[in-house]
């Protein structure tokens, strides 16, 4: 059932998306760039378009989520191709490097603005984001994208409650982050250690843990899993089984974050 704030939100979020009569939607295929897909595609019908952005960085889970979530709404839906890794910048993964993948993103959307007759690019941010230390935002501010849920004061808790009302299939998705998030600030980002960490996530997920990062520490896989997950990883039989599957996936040792796992927490180094 939806709250009176939520549905005056909402009524905000349909008319703001309506006045710009043409969109770009940075689509990922998470909560919250779902919600914007939807109300843009309800208000907008064909003049709302989704823009997946593929590259090493996007687990291919993402994007089979993306694709099926994008469908189930009935929305257009395009993906296009890049690669971060060409960019040096990003690859030295300092404090910038989400910086340097939304202006690659942003530009990338800025040139199919007119060949798609779009007025305005638009993104998922939330107003719990702006408390965030988030270089991907100043992205955006740059290249004049908007951010409908901001606009209409959505926060998270606000997205995922509108999520489950508009009856998305995806409303109770664990967040998720580019694989570049699992390589320890200042590591050079490598293709290998990209295709290795989505790998050792597979693994995790294919064995039924929801919320997983591992994140890749030379050698050594750290695993994080929700607290309350903590005793069935440890069941002797699927521990060896996991780490077996690690050490095939390149890693020669396997550890267990006992802080377990931090949405949107950066590797220490």
């Amino acid at each position: 059932m939806m709250t009176e704030s939520l549905h005056g939100k909402l009524n905000i979020l349909r008319q703001v998306i309506s006045d710009m009569q043409s969109v770009l939607i940075a689509f990922s295929g998470g909560i919250d760039s779902t919600v914007v897909l939807k109300i843009a595609h309800e208000q907008l019908g064909e003049q709302a378009l989704a823009i997946t952005a593929v590259s090493p960085t996007f687990p291919t889970i993402e994007l089979d989520g993306a694709k099926q979530v994008a469908s189930e709404i009935g929305a257009r839906h395009e993906l296009v191709h890049t690669d971060q890794l060409d960019i040096p910048a990003f690859v030295q993964n300092d404090a910038a490097r989400c910086f340097h993948c939304k202006t690659d993103l942003y530009q990338l959307l800025d040139g199919l603005r007119e060949p798609r007759a779009s007025r305005w690019i638009v993104d998922g941010t939330n107003l719990d984001d702006l408390g965030d230390d988030r270089p991907g935002i100043k992205a955006a501010r740059e290249w004049g994208v908007r951010s409908p849920l901001v606009e209409a004061s959505l926060s998270k808790s606000d997205v995922r409650a509108l999520a489950q009302v508009l009856g998305l299939s995806n409303w109770d998705k664990p967040a998720a982050a580019c694989l570049s998030s699992r390589i320890p600030r200042g590591i050079p980002i490598t293709i290998e250690s990209l295709r290795r960490v989505e790998q050792a996530e597979e693994i995790l997920q294919a064995e039924g843990f929801r919320h997983v990062r591992v994140r890749e520490h030379g050698e050594v896989a750290r695993i994080e899993v929700a607290a309350e997950e903590f005793s069935r990883l440890n069941q002797p039989d699927l521990r060896a089984h996991i780490s077996a599957r690690l050490r095939k996936a390149g890693f020669r040792f396997i550890c267990v974050d006992l802080e377990g796992y931090r949405p949107g927490g950066i590797s220490l180094g």
